[in-house]
């Protein structure tokens, strides 16, 4: 029998609006799910159970009399712990930020969804200041001796077990489309500036994106519009009003034109991987998409430039920080901020013109082949053990999961493209592969018609993590 928190988000909004299922009912199913995987899981740094009680309780009053707000009324989200929530404290997995007061405020995006009448579980674990792809102390429900990536690893790992329905993560390397993947979940990268930063703790001001993760494409579809839009108070927002991702969803994908960029994208992967990522090409081949080839000349250009915005970024951040107090920070986040404080002014505007040629250069790829969306890996591996954080290749070398899970993301943060992540495949071991689908700046409705169809033929989705199917 399948338990409410088994629900996607659709499917439980569905059942919530016609009153098949209460908001009570599902909050309830939530967090046993959460007390039942939690001791293994590690994925909350705070619940707020009776709070999430209140709030059903709430919410079942206004469906019941009709004031129904939308697929978001009565649904258990989950908040990466550098999101502003109201009443707790924003603590980025910090010891730097141990004593800091609870916010006073929600995050401009928290605050949408809780306006959708979205009821928040708890605050989930983050990397320390979301700089990085392990996320300590969660682990991954499909194994919990492995991690979940990150830095949103604890808000997939919690969509994965069903302790939430969706979550916020954030992206600026690829740390809502990583643990998508390790997680076998579907994470949504918007296009840069559609959704509002402020009330987000920064790692790399003009590489962040704020983002959800969900069980399926059209539940990170809804989510996004509820908290897209433009932001006058964020300097990063767009002017541009952003589309209805969902506005496409359900339609075929006949006749669209699909590209794969190799060589860059398909040098150095996990055989499993590689071989789920083809198999998928021919799903969406026999859907009626024109699957070509598409090689990318600047992929390493756009993955350098965004490594080195993004470290050079993150010590300007943690500045003052790092000076007064560096030993709050962990050792490898200190070093890190320490060593690129040093880095030369020229090489970060190198850098930012580097990121102009890549993002022109794409704009070249999808004007001169016409395309739809390409398609590339969303991870060079699946989730590694917790205690050997690399990914092994079969001639017997490693590359250090930080290296791995982000090699093949960062190159469209520089873009600033958007990019959904589905679940593809799984590997020997029964580990979750991901695929990216990335579109033109502002085609969120037309990759998640394209992921979507492909969620739904290649049936991956039925998959449950070990942890909860017994």
């Amino acid at each position: 029998m399948t338990e409410p928190c088994d629900l996607t988000l659709i499917e439980a909004a569905l059942q919530l609006e016609s009153a098949r299922l209460s908001p009570v009912e599902l909050i309830e199913s939530a967090l046993a799910r959460l007390e039942q995987t939690e001791s293994q899981l590690h994925a909350f740094v705070s619940v707020d159970a009776e709070g999430a009680r209140s709030a059903a309780r709430i919410a079942e009053a206004e469906i019941a009399r009709g004031d129904y707000r939308g697929p978001l009324h009565g649904i258990p989200i989950a908040v990466k712990d550098i999101f502003d929530l109201k009443g707790v404290p924003t603590r980025c997995n910090s010891r730097v930020r141990e004593h800091y007061p609870p916010a006073v405020e929600d995050a401009v995006s928290v605050a949408k969804t809780r306006s959708a009448g979205a009821i928040f579980i708890g605050k989930t674990v983050t990397q320390e200041f979301a700089a990085g792809v392990i996320s300590d102390p969660a682990r991954n429900p499909w194994d919990p001796t492995r991690i979940p990536g990150g830095s949103s690893g604890g808000s997939g790992a919690s969509v994965a077990s069903g302790s939430s329905l969706a979550a916020f993560g954030s992206d600026t390397g690829g740390s809502i489309r990583n643990p998508a993947s390790i997680n076998g979940i579907v994470g949504l990268k918007p296009t840069y500036g559609t959704v509002s930063k402020r009330g987000v703790f920064p790692l790399s001001w003009s590489l962040d994106t704020v983002g959800p993760l969900g069980k399926r494409v059209a539940d990170v579809a809804h989510f996004y519009n509820a908290i897209s839009g433009i932001d006058p108070l964020d300097t990063s927002s767009g002017t541009t009003r952003p589309t209805d991702a969902t506005a496409e969803i359900g339609q075929d994908i006949r006749g669209l034109r699909i590209g794969v960029m190799r060589p860059f994208f398909f040098d150095r992967l996990q055989p499993d991987v590689a071989s789920a990522v083809e198999r998928a090409f021919s799903v969406f081949s026999e859907l009626g998409a024109l699957v070509i080839e598409t090689p990318w000349d600047s992929a390493k250009t756009a993955r350098a430039a965004s490594f080195v915005i993004n470290r050079v970024e993150a010590a300007e951040v943690h500045r003052d920080t790092i000076r007064s107090t560096p030993d709050l920070f962990a050792e490898e986040l200190r070093l890190r901020l320490e060593s690129n404080s040093l880095f030369p002014a020229t090489g970060y505007l190198r850098a930012l013109k580097a990121r102009s040629v890549a993002k022109a250069s794409m704009a070249r790829l999808f004007a001169d082949f016409n395309l739809d969306a390409v398609l590339a890996p969303a991870s060079a591996g699946t989730a590694a053990l917790a205690n050997d954080l690399n990914t092994t290749y079969p001639d017997g070398s490693e590359e250090p999961v930080n290296l791995a899970y982000t090699r093949l993301t960062m190159p469209f943060n520089a873009t600033g493209q958007p990019v959904v992540a589905v679940p593809c495949g799984f590997d020997r071991l029964g580990l979750p592969i991901g695929l990216q689908v990335v579109g033109r700046p502002f085609g969120e409705d037309r990759i998640c018609r394209i992921a979507h169809a492909y969620e739904q033929a290649a049936g991956w989705i039925e998959r449950k993590p070990a942890l909860i199917s017994g």
